[in-house]
C-alpha cells in the first residue's frame, strides 16, 4: 500500500489545484495550482449584473496542466497512481447537446457566456429561483423540502430556466445540463453521452431537488408547470445517483496519453469542494466543518437514526450520502466572506492604483512595484490595526449579505449594510465591523443547526483564511464561544479528493477508513475569551435587528 499514489483535484473559484498524496500516510508529495486564464482575465463576466461565468477549455486546460505538475518527470511516480477524484465549486452547471457537449465547446457558441458553466456565485436567475419557490409551495409535494425549503439562485434549475429563457439560441441548441463535478469525471472515462454519465448524490440531492422519496428529480408535470421551456427535460436526465466512494471506470487511454497515467486509474464519482474538503478535515459527527474561502460552506454529517424524518429549515439541504456514504450530509454557508474583505480591499485601494499610477514623481517601473506592493499589505495592516481596537468600542456594525444570503434562509436579493457610521470611523474600523459581520453571520447559521437539535461538538475551520488570518479566525471563535480548530492540510478539499480515490481504489474499504489513515490532524485551536461572551451576544442582537430592519 505504500507505494500507491492517488491524486485530488480540486476546482475552485479561481483555479484549479492537483495533490498527489501517499494513501498508506496522507502525506502530500506534491501539488500544483494552476489558474484560470479566460476567468484571470474577466472575460465572460459582469459583476454589476451578478453574471460569472467560466469557459469549460478553463477547466480541461488547467485540470491538464495540474496533473502533469504534480506527476513532473517523475515517470515511475506516475506508474504508481492508482485512482483520481474531483471536486468542484457547486452549483456549477452548464447547458449540453445531445451527446452531452458543452455548448460552449461548439463553435457557434464559443464566446456565449450562457452556454458556458454557470458559477456558483451567479446570481442572474432569482427570478427562476422565486418561482421555483412559489411554485413549491403549492404543490402536492413540496421539492424544496430537504434543501431547506428555499430553493436558490445559486442551484442548477434556477440557472438553466434563466439562461434558456434569455438566449434563444441556447434555448434551440440545449438538450440537457450537467454539472461540473459530474462532467469532468465523465470526461476522463469517455463516458460523458447523457445516458452514461453518472451523477453525483451530492450534486443532485443538494441543488437539484433529487430525492428517493419522490422517485428522484421533480416530475416533468411539476416543471412544465414551472415552464414549458423544460419540456423533456427530465427525461433526458437521471434517475440514479451515486455516493463518491464508487468508481465510474478507469481514465480513457487518449486523456491517460495526454496526462502522463497509467490507462488503469480509477476515476470516482465527483461531488461538491465543501464536501469532500470536509472529509479531507476528519468531519464525523458533532464536527461542524467551515470551508473558508471567499464563500463559506458549512458541512455536517448526522446518522440516520440521529436525524430521523426531522427537516432543518433553511440550510442548503440534508441528502443521504453526500459526505460520508451512510450519514445524513448537511449544508449551509455564506454568500460572501473573503469576498466581502476583498471588496473592502478594492474600495480603500482604489486611490493607489489609479492615482499613483499616473503620478510623475516616480518612475514606471517603481510605480508598478509601489502599487504591487501596497495592495498586497492592505488587509494585513488593516487586520493588525483592527485587532487593537477592543470588542465592543467599536460603533459600527455591519450585516455580511454583499453577495446576498445562502444561509439561514436564502435570499440573494438582500444587500450589505454598515451602520453607525461617524466622522470618526475610519478604515480599520470599517474593516473590524466587516470581519464581525462575517462572524455573526456564522453565528446564525449554528443556532440555526442548534435550534433543530443537531448537536455540534466542535469547530472546524479550513480553507486560506483558517490556515492564513489569525484576526478573523480569533473573532470567529469569541463570536461562537466555541474553539475552532484549524485543519493542518494546505488544501483541504483535494486532501478529502485524494480519500474517496483511494477508498474507489479498492485501497480503504470506507471513507472512515481513509480518514484514519490519511487524515494530517490540525495546525492550532483558537480558543474563545470567557471575557468577551456578553459583550459580543449583545453586538450580535444588534446584527440580527439590523439585519431584520433592512430585511424588508
Amino acid at each position: 500500500m505504500k507505494d500507491k499514489l492517488v491524486i485530488g483535484i480540486d476546482y475552485g473559484t479561481d483555479s484549479c489545484r492537483a495533490v498527489l498524496v501517499n494513501s498508506a500516510t496522507g502525506e502530500e508529495i506534491t501539488s500544483s495550482v494552476q489558474f484560470y486564464p479566460r476567468w484571470a482575465a474577466g472575460k465572460y463576466c459582469d459583476p454589476g449584473s451578478n453574471q460569472y461565468r467560466q469557459h469549460p477549455l478553463d477547466y480541461i486546460e488547467t485540470l491538464v496542466a495540474a496533473v502533469k505538475g504534480v506527476i513532473g518527470k517523475n515517470v515511475k511516480r506516475a506508474n504508481n497512481i492508482v485512482g483520481i477524484a474531483i471536486d468542484t465549486t457547486g452549483s456549477t452547471p452548464v447547458l449540453t447537446n445531445a451527446d452531452g457537449i458543452p455548448l460552449a465547446l461548439l463553435p457557434a457558441f464559443a464566446d456565449n457566456p450562457n452556454a458556458m458553466f454557470i458559477l456558483w456565485k451567479d446570481h442572474t436567475a432569482v427570478r427562476e429561483a422565486a418561482e421555483i419557490n412559489a411554485l413549491a409551495k403549492q404543490w402536492e409535494s413540496d421539492y424544496t423540502a430537504y434543501e431547506g425549503g428555499v430553493y436558490s439562485s445559486e442551484w442548477v434549475w434556477a440557472k438553466v430556466l434563466h439562461a434558456l429563457r434569455v438566449d434563444e439560441a441556447v434555448r434551440e441548441a440545449a438538450v440537457s445540463w450537467v454539472e461540473h463535478c459530474d462532467w469532468i469525471p465523465a470526461l476522463l472515462t469517455g463516458t460523458e453521452r447523457l445516458e452514461k454519465i453518472k451523477r453525483s448524490r451530492c450534486a443532485a440531492g443538494h441543488k437539484a431537488m433529487w430525492h428517493a422519496k419522490w422517485g428522484g428529480l421533480p416530475p416533468e408535470k411539476f416543471l412544465v408547470a414551472l415552464d414549458p421551456l423544460l419540456a423533456g427535460y427530465r427525461e433526458r436526465l437521471f434517475t440514479d445517483t451515486f455516493t463518491s466512494d464508487h468508481a465510474i471506470g478507469t481514465i480513457s487511454m487518449p486523456w491517460a496519453c495526454q496526462m502522463g497515467l497509467s490507462s488503469d486509474v480509477i476515476v470516482s464519482v465527483g461531488a461538491f469542494d465543501c464536501h469532500m474538503g470536509a472529509v479531507g478535515a476528519q468531519i464525523k459527527p458533532g464536527a461542524f466543518v467551515r470551508v473558508i474561502g471567499t464563500s463559506t460552506c458549512d458541512v455536517m454529517v448526522v446518522p440516520r437514526e440521529e436525524l430521523g424524518d426531522k427537516l432543518i429549515p433553511g440550510i442548503c439541504g440534508q441528502v443521504d450520502g453526500s459526505v460520508i456514504p451512510g450519514m445524513i450530509g448537511l449544508e449551509a454557508g455564506q454568500s460572501g466572506f473573503g469576498d466581502i474583505y476583498a471588496w473592502f480591499k478594492r474600495v480603500v485601494s482604489w486611490p493607489v492604483e489609479h492615482l499613483i499610477a499616473t503620478s510623475p514623481l516616480v518612475n514606471e517601473s517603481i510605480r508598478e512595484r509601489l502599487i504591487e506592493e501596497t495592495i498586497e499589505r492592505v488587509i494585513p495592516a488593516l487586520s493588525e490595526e483592527a485587532a487593537k481596537i477592543p470588542p465592543g468600542e467599536n460603533a459600527l456594525i455591519a450585516t455580511d449579505w454583499m453577495n446576498g444570503r445562502r444561509t439561514p434562509d436564502a435570499d440573494q436579493l438582500l444587500k450589505g449594510t454598515i451602520a453607525g457610521i461617524t466622522l470618526g470611523s475610519d478604515a480599520p474600523r470599517l474593516f473590524r465591523a466587516l470581519v464581525e459581520a462575517t462572524a455573526f453571520g456564522s453565528r446564525a447559521i449554528v443556532e440555526r443547526f442548534l435550534e433543530n437539535g443537531v448537536r455540534i461538538n466542535e469547530v472546524i475551520g479550513i480553507g486560506g483564511i483558517a490556515l492564513k488570518s489569525p484576526f478573523v479566525m480569533q473573532i470567529l471563535a469569541d463570536v461562537l464561544g466555541m474553539p475552532v480548530q484549524v485543519s493542518r492540510a494546505g488544501q483541504a478539499c483535494a486532501a478529502g479528493a485524494a480519500m474517496f480515490a483511494a477508498v474507489a481504489a479498492g485501497i480503504y474499504p470506507s471513507v472512515e477508513k481513509a480518514q484514519e489513515a490519511m487524515g494530517q490532524g490540525f495546525a492550532r485551536v483558537y480558543t474563545p475569551d470567557p471575557a468577551l461572551a456578553d459583550i459580543y451576544t449583545k453586538l450580535y442582537l444588534k446584527y440580527r435587528a439590523i439585519g431584520q430592519a433592512v430585511n424588508i
